[in-house]
This record gives C-alpha cells, structure tokens and sequence, in this order.
C-alpha cells in the first residue's frame, strides 16, 4: 500500500492514493496506520479516490473529480478536516492530479473549493458557518460555556479566561451528548488581541492535535461574536502554527501551509 505523509500546521495525515477505489479501508486497518508507535503516526488518514467512483458523493459535488475520504485516528468517518483538505489539494497539485489554481474537492460535509499556486500557502473555501446556540464542556472539573458552530462537522468553541496552554487536554472534555449524539471538536481559545486568539483543540476519534482548520473557524465565529461581530479576519494560533480565517457574509475561507513530507510503501502485519 503505497503512502505519503503530511502536515498542515502539524495536524499530520497520512495519505492513501486510490484512484480507482479499489482500497478495503477498514476502520482497524485506519487505526493501525495512525498509531505513532506500531503504524505510521497521524491524527487521520486522506484517502484520495475519484469521486464518481464514491457512492457517498452526492450529485451536487459533480464538479469534482476527487474525493476526500477523511478518517480519523481511531478509524471512525469524519464529514470534514480543514487542514486535511489543504493538505490533500496540495497532494493532488504535487502528484500532477490537479491543476494549480482553484479547484473543486468533494467531501462527506460537501462540496469544497480550494486556491493554490505550486508552492505556499492553501486557501478552502470553507462554507458557512452555522451557529447552533450554546452549550458547555467540562475540563479537568472546570465548566466552559461555548458556542456550538456546524462547519459540516460539529465544533463547540469556547472562550475562558484561564490560560489555555495550562489546559490539561489528555482526557476527553466533557459534553452534553444529547446536543451532540455523534461526539464533538472542542476548541478553547483566549481572544489575545485585536481579530487575534490562541486556541487548542480535542478533537472526536483523535484527541489534542497540534491543530483543526474546521476548529480554527469556529474559533473565529465565536471569539466574532465576544465583540457583536459575524465578518472580518482573524489570526488563529495553535500550538502547531498559525492560521488566517475570513469570514464574510456568504462564506469562511481558510488559509495556511499545506506540506508534504514522506513517502513510501506501507506494509501491515496481519
């Protein structure tokens, strides 16, 4: 099984090539690429098939020709990744599968669109954000109030006034799954400045990753709204870089490095 790795902001993936679909990608067989002792290590797998190859694809999507087929960590589907789209358009690009330029990609939470020259940065258009009101996590015995952003995944972004780089995020937050029944990405951010925030994330079927382009977003909507506002741009650090976020009144765009750093062939121990 041929493979590459990358990285966008150091939230790592490990890329499938499979054009013609013909991978039986279990959620085990995910699970034991991305352990960081026995596999390869990543926070996901990219699959990259064609997308009318992918019954999951829906007729809307039909611009695109490839389909990101995102796993996370521990196997399970995932509607999105936004930094996982970088990194897969940026793949396509380098492996001549794509033009660079601008491009459509399908993907389990919808149609996405990305902006990228042979080198530098990645921009997604991300869609809309939808704010579903507000819900709370719990963290180490501490409750925080957040907003609950659909991004085509589900996020609960919070604001908290403790230091955020004092989090202790090796257990999984707590949350009200009766709001979110197929678990949740919480991000905790302090607001640092001017359209400026530090944020940390736990993402479901991944745990803390150095960081989550979806989460960046809805750090960005939430930390708009401390200050009354739905548009502008925002900075977002994470422990593995940083990213730009726009928002404006039709969409969010995402934009930030998208690199890729190995490759070679994958060989599973039965």
């Amino acid at each position: 099984m041929r493979f590459l790795k990358g990285h966008g902001t150091e939230n790592d993936f490990v890329i499938l090539p499979d054009p013609d679909g013909e991978l039986d990608l279990s959620g085990s067989i995910v699970a034991r690429i991305c352990d960081r002792r026995a596999g390869i290590g990543a926070d996901g797998v990219l699959r990259v098939v064609r997308a009318k190859l992918s019954p999951e694809v829906s007729e809307q999507a039909g611009e695109a020709e490839w389909f990101m087929d995102y796993r996370n960590a521990d196997g399970s589907m995932a509607e999105m990744c936004g930094n996982g789209m970088r990194v897969f358009a940026r793949y396509l690009v380098e492996a001549g599968l794509a033009e660079p330029g601008e491009f459509a990609v399908a993907t389990r939470g919808g149609l996405r669109r990305v902006r990228l020259d042979v080198s530098g940065d990645v921009t997604v258009d991300m869609g809309k954000p939808v704010v579903h009101g507000r819900s709370l996590t719990t963290v180490a015995g501490q409750d925080y109030e957040g907003l609950h952003v659909d991004m085509g995944n589900p996020h609960l972004a919070c604001a908290i006034g403790d230091p955020v780089t004092q989090l202790d995020l090796t257990h999984q937050p707590g949350f009200d799954p009766g709001i979110f029944p197929g678990g949740v990405n919480i991000e905790l951010f302090n607001a640092v400045g001017p359209a400026r925030a530090v944020m940390r994330v736990y993402e479901r079927g991944s745990g803390e990753t150095r960081s989550c382009g979806t989460g960046a977003i809805a750090t960005a909507v939430a930390a708009a709204a401390l200050c009354e506002e739905t548009t502008g741009t925002w900075t977002i650090e994470v422990p593995g870089g940083t990213l730009g976020v726009t928002l404006d009144e039709r969409t969010s765009y995402l934009s930030g490095p998208a690199v890729i750093v190995a490759d070679g062939e994958l060989r599973l121990a039965e």
